[in-house]
C-alpha cells in the first residue's frame, strides 16, 4: 500500500467510526473527542473543545500573512433508526448519521492533516467543527460563545454531499444557494362532542381539514410566480377519539423560501386564512410562527474563488456554477452573516439513497474530492508569498 493509498484507508476507517458512533445535536462528545484528539496528533496546538457546547475550533497557521479564512464540518447525527445493514452501522439505536456529517467531518479532517503535513499557504486557518446543525442551533451557539471574537476569519467555505449528483462533481452558484425554514403551528378550539350530535358542539377537525387546504393558496395565489416558496402542513393532530368529535385541532408544519419578504408573505397570509377559516367554523384561533433558519446567500467573490479551486482539483467538465437552489435549510448561513464565504455541494454517487433516508450512507469515494477541495482553496485565497 502506498503513503497515498493509507492515507485513505485511514480516512475511511475514520469515517466509518464517526458512522457507527452518531450523536445528536449538542451529545457531540465522543465525535468532538476522537476530532480533537486527531488535531492534536496533527501537530496543532491550537484546538479548543467545547465552544457553543460540543463544538470544536483548531487554529492552523503559517508565515506571516495576516489573512485568514475558515472552513466549517457539521458533527451531528438525527434521530433515525439506521436500516443500511453496514457492518459499521449504527451502534446507538434510533440514531444515524443519515446526512453525511460523518463524511464532512473526516473530509475537513484530511484537509487538516495535509496543510499541517505540507504548508502551502500563508496566514491562518481556523477549523471549525460545529455541532447541532439538523435543528439550525449549533452555528448560532458558537457565535453566542465568542467564535467570531476569539478565532476571527475574513471569509468562511463549507461542502455538503448530494446524492444524485456524480462523484466528482462540484455544484455552488453565488446569491442564495439553500432556502429559508420557518416552522408553524396552529391551534385551533372549540367544543368538542359526541359523535352521534355534531350539532351541540363546535369540533374542530372538519375545520382544521378546510384549513389545511386554504393554506395551499399562500404559494399559488399570494407569493409571486417568479419567487420560490413551499408551504407544507406535516401534522395534523386532535383530541379526539374514534366516537368523539375533537374540540381542539393543531396543524404543523414548514415553510421555506429564499427572500425574506417572501417569508412575510407566507405569515401574513396564513394569520389571515387560519382567523378567518376558524371565524367561519365559530372556532378560536393561535398561530406560532418561527424562523428556524435563514437563507444561505454565497457571497460572489467568495464563490467565484470556489469555483476556481473545484476547477483546478476536480476539472473544468465536473463543476458547475448555476446550481440551482435547494430548499432544503443549512446553518452554514449563521457564519454568513459575519463574514463572506461560499457553501457548496460534492456528489455522492448517483446510486445513493437520498438524505435523511434509514439506508442512505456517505460515500467514500467523495472523500478525496472534499479534502481536495478543502485544501486548494486555502492555498489559492492564502497563497505563499515568493
Amino acid at each position: 500500500m502506498t503513503t497515498d493509498d493509507a492515507f485513505w484507508a485511514t480516512l475511511r476507517d475514520w469515517r466509518r467510526d464517526f458512522h457507527a458512533h452518531p450523536e445528536f445535536g449538542f451529545e457531540e462528545r465522543r465525535t468532538a473527542s476522537r476530532v480533537a484528539e486527531r488535531l492534536r496528533g496533527f501537530g496543532f496546538t491550537e484546538v479548543v473543545e467545547g465552544l457553543g457546547g460540543t463544538g470544536v475550533v483548531a487554529t492552523l497557521t503559517r508565515g506571516s500573512g495576516n489573512r485568514s479564512i475558515a472552513l466549517r464540518a457539521d458533527m451531528d447525527a438525527l434521530r433515525i433508526p439506521e436500516a443500511t445493514g453496514l457492518p459499521y452501522g449504527s451502534t446507538n439505536p434510533g440514531v444515524m448519521h443519515a446526512c453525511g456529517h460523518d463524511g464532512h467531518t473526516t473530509m475537513l479532517l484530511g484537509a487538516a492533516r495535509r496543510l499541517a503535513e505540507e504548508g502551502g499557504f500563508d496566514g491562518t486557518v481556523r477549523f471549525i467543527f460545529q455541532p447541532a446543525e439538523e435543528w439550525g442551533r449549533g452555528a448560532l451557539a458558537m457565535l453566542a460563545d465568542g467564535l467570531m471574537e476569539r478565532f476571527p476569519f475574513d471569509e468562511i467555505y463549507g461542502l455538503h454531499n448530494q446524492p444524485g449528483l456524480p462523484l466528482g462533481q462540484f455544484r455552488t452558484r453565488a446569491g442564495a444557494i439553500m432556502s429559508a425554514e420557518d416552522n408553524f403551528e396552529i391551534t385551533l378550539r372549540g367544543l368538542g362532542g359526541h359523535a352521534s350530535r355534531p350539532q351541540e358542539g363546535r369540533e374542530a377537525l372538519v375545520a382544521a381539514c378546510a384549513l389545511v387546504m386554504n393554506l395551499q393558496s399562500i404559494v399559488s395565489r399570494r407569493v409571486a410566480p417568479t419567487q420560490t416558496a413551499v408551504v407544507s402542513v406535516t401534522e395534523l393532530l386532535t383530541d379526539g377519539t374514534r366516537n368523539a368529535l375533537p374540540g381542539l385541532a393543531r396543524i404543523l408544519g414548514d415553510a421555506r423560501s429564499f427572500h425574506p419578504k417572501v417569508s412575510t408573505v407566507i405569515e401574513e397570509e396564513m394569520r389571515r386564512i387560519a382567523a378567518g377559516t376558524a371565524a367561519s367554523y365559530g372556532l378560536e384561533c393561535e398561530v406560532t410562527y418561527t424562523r428556524e433558519f435563514i437563507p444561505t446567500l454565497n457571497d460572489a467573490e467568495a464563490t467565484a474563488a470556489a469555483l476556481a479551486a473545484a476547477r483546478s482539483v476536480m476539472g473544468t467538465e465536473n463543476v458547475a456554477e448555476q446550481a440551482e437552489p435547494h430548499t432544503g435549510s443549512e446553518d452554514f448561513a449563521r457564519f454568513l452573516e459575519h463574514a463572506p464565504g461560499c457553501f457548496a455541494f460534492i456528489g455522492n454517487g448517483e446510486a445513493s439513497k437520498p438524505l435523511h433516508n434509514p439506508g442512505y450512507d456517505f460515500s467514500d469515494a467523495a472523500l478525496p474530492h472534499g479534502v481536495a477541495f478543502f485544501t486548494r482553496i486555502v492555498r489559492d485565497r492564502l497563497p505563499p508569498r515568493s
